[in-house]
């Protein structure tokens, strides 16, 4: 008992070290950082939306679930693409330079603050949505409730939304999450997870505030956005989806052997005889690497479609 003792003091007077000097140190670390693109208001508060080129067509980079800061991490992808579209990046409440909001984070909200965010700064429908694993959810509806809206949606990776799946983490991991985050061990476990590369077409100011956000990327609104997806995805999946809209999903190699044949099949079957896939050798973060595959890929479909 007494050695128990002075090892859970040890790690209680290690805690409120960290906390104390992430919050002398640090707390305003954030605000060095200037957004990269333009702030709109929705609902008093503010979005962030940063877009490249100017092509006819606009695609709309929507970001996956936990992504610190999507307008780094898109970067690359953003670059090759704005060669020949318009190309606009969503980053949503609570994450990269957007605010936090007590909104729920259901499917009807995020679609209209997509929207209300693409209008605001001057956005013009329709658009090619392209979504990142969970915001697949999001892009579905989105698509069944506005078809005229969306003229098409190139899926990187994105979460099924034909098994609905039961259960959500317990609330106690993200409240130890949390503590850890503010203690700075999420700084100390960011030095040991890989990052973006050079080589994979990222700048260093990219890569920078990509590690920088990722010490904050947990909050409420994050929290909410987990404990309602699966609320989400059976939302969506009691709509149906709009059968003439087209739809190229890019399954990583990593999901396919994860997941398994049928989890892909029976998404493509849900989304109609416009759907269409391909197997790209990566991880889940696909647009991480394989920047050159997916605008590849992308040009074929495009040509299909047209």
């Amino acid at each position: 008992m007494t050695v128990f003792a002075i090892i859970l003091g040890v790690i209680v007077c290690l805690n409120i070290i960290g906390f104390a000097i992430n919050k002398i140190f640090f707390s305003n670390e954030l605000e060095a950082v200037s957004p990269y693109g333009q702030m709109v208001e929705i609902k008093e508060q503010k979005m962030h939306v940063y877009s490249m080129g100017d092509g006819e067509k606009t695609f709309v980079l929507l970001p996956g679930f936990g992504v610190s800061l999507p307008s780094a991490d898109f970067g690359p992808l953003m670059r090759e693409l704005s060669k020949e579209y318009t190309v606009v990046c969503i980053e949503y409440f609570g994450i990269g330079f957007s605010d936090q909001t007590d909104t729920p984070r259901t499917n009807e909200n995020y679609t209209e603050e997509i929207r209300t965010a693409l209008s605001l700064a001057g956005f013009k429908a329709p658009y090619v949505l392209m979504p990142h694993s969970a915001s697949g959810i999001y892009s579905e509806y989105y698509a069944a409730k506005y078809p005229d809206e969306v003229s098409a949606i190139i899926m990187l990776d994105t979460t099924s939304t034909a098994k609905t799946g039961t259960g959500n983490p317990p609330k106690f991991l993200f409240g130890i999450a949390k503590l850890q985050q503010a203690c700075g061990l999420t700084r100390i476990n960011g030095l040991m997870h890989p990052s973006q590369k050079s080589e994979n077409g990222y700048n260093e100011k990219e890569i920078s505030d990509y590690k920088l956000f990722a010490y904050y990327v947990l909050n409420d609104t994050i929290i909410n956005q987990s404990y309602r997806m699966l609320e989400n995805i059976k939302e969506v999946n009691a709509i149906g989806f709009p059968q003439e809209i087209p739809v190229l999903k890019l399954i990583s190699s990593q999901t396919e052997k994860k997941a398994g044949a049928e989890y892909q099949i029976n998404h493509l079957n849900r989304l109609g005889a416009k759907a269409e896939s391909r197997i790209i050798d990566c991880s889940h973060f696909i647009y991480q690497t394989n920047v050159t595959d997916i605008c590849d890929a992308v040009s074929t479909f495009l040509e299909k479609i047209n």
